[in-house]
């Protein structure tokens, strides 16, 4: 699984021109999925987004964690984050996982982010044309890969 961060002050994502799911502070996650991730990628991405410190404190360091600021977290799903551009000028999306696994791994993720948050998770919609609106906040934006886990 890769996401990608974006530490946010509002962020909302539309289908068809209806807002499926919006913050305010917090972390906009874009999520792909690829054919090998399972629950364990889950588990490890879910326990660093919800303690990851980016986030000031009182003396502006990036110290403290989206629960500790009151912030939230909105899930968008994004295959092409596992775009290959070794050859050529198309990009291949042969990494990205089929709808068949990655959409049950997309709802578990964000059931499993719930619960570790102790709140709902809004969320785009799997496989939909999506509309992301956001204001990035610093800016902060974070790669993070649960196969690379540097």
């Amino acid at each position: 699984m890769r996401v990608l961060l974006q530490r946010v002050t509002e962020a909302s994502v539309e289908v068809e021109g209806r807002t499926k799911g919006a913050i305010g502070k917090g972390i906009l996650v874009l999520l792909g999925i690829e054919a090998a991730d399972t629950e364990a990628d889950i588990a490890w991405l879910v326990g660093k987004i919800s303690r990851l410190r980016i986030f000031d404190d009182e003396q502006g360091v990036m110290n403290l964690d989206v629960q500790q600021v009151g912030g939230r977290v909105l899930v968008v799903s994004q295959f092409t984050l596992h775009a290959s551009t070794k050859k050529g000028n198309r990009p291949s999306y042969i990494k990205a996982a089929p709808e068949a696994v990655a959409r049950p791994l997309y709802n578990r993720f964000i059931e499993v982010l719930s619960q570790t948050l102790g709140q709902e998770v809004p969320s785009g919609e799997f496989g939909a044309d999506m509309a992301v609106k956001l204001c990035n906040d610093g800016p902060v934006t974070i790669w993070i890969d649960s196969q690379n886990r540097e």
